[in-house]
């Protein structure tokens, strides 16, 4: 049986190929790519996702390129030295202070665009993480700025993560009950715990391992 490129991709690089050097994967983000918060650094979502990737035999490095505070259009300003030379593979999760901000889901989606082509143009494949808006802005908002994601990912063939926080709802947590997110989340009830970090992970990592099927094909 043929197999495909991504698959032999794949398998070359949990193998880890003779002399191959490890695949990069730069982590495009904000605060909850940056690690805010956590008093243990290695705690951060880009050392455990590394590490959870490298338990299940990849030859992987993740770059943390988040900058708390960062919208779309900031992380679209910073694109061209986010993205060296030894980048193989690109995790974008940005779109949480446009909601914080209220920024119009029009000017959100132009930014993403924007990332998701300079991305497109150096060839490399692509994960977008996608978040959720509150009803809080009214239907209309949510409508618009929830959508943007899967059209997005389905312009740019990105494999898509429907929902950042999707390992925590795995897990018992509920965003309309503070109180089953407290083991997972920071006094600021917005930043992930260590614990709420590692489950993150949990629901991140399979779609990481899709990413990096796409390395090399």
């Amino acid at each position: 049986m043929r197999r495909s490129r991504n698959g032999v991709a794949l398998s070359l690089l949990l193998a880890g190929g003779v002399g191959a050097e490890p695949v990069t994967v730069v982590a495009l983000g904000d605060s909850l790519t940056a690690g805010y918060g956590l008093a243990d650094q290695s705690d951060g979502l880009v050392p455990q996702l590394e590490r959870w990737l490298q338990a299940r035999g990849a030859d992987v490095v993740v770059e943390n390129a988040g900058v708390s505070g960062d919208t779309t259009a900031g992380g679209l300003s910073r694109l061209d030295w986010a993205l060296g030379p030894e980048t193989d593979a690109v995790i974008v999760t940005l779109g949480g202070n446009d909601l914080l901000r209220g920024i119009d889901p029009a000017a959100s989606r132009a930014s993403l665009a924007g990332i998701l082509e300079g991305v497109k143009a150096r060839g490399l494949p692509v994960l977008l993480v996608a978040m959720s808006a509150p009803g809080n802005y009214g239907p209309e908002y949510k409508a618009a700025f929830d959508a943007m994601y899967p059209d997005l990912a389905a312009e740019y063939d990105a494999v898509l993560m429907e929902d950042f926080f999707a390992g925590l709802w795995a897990a018992g947590g509920d965003p309309s009950d503070p109180a089953s997110l407290a083991a997972y989340v920071q006094p600021d009830g917005i930043h992930p715990s260590a614990e709420g970090v590692r489950l993150i992970v949990e629901g991140l990592g399979p779609k990481v391992k899709e990413l990096l099927a796409r390395v090399g094909g």
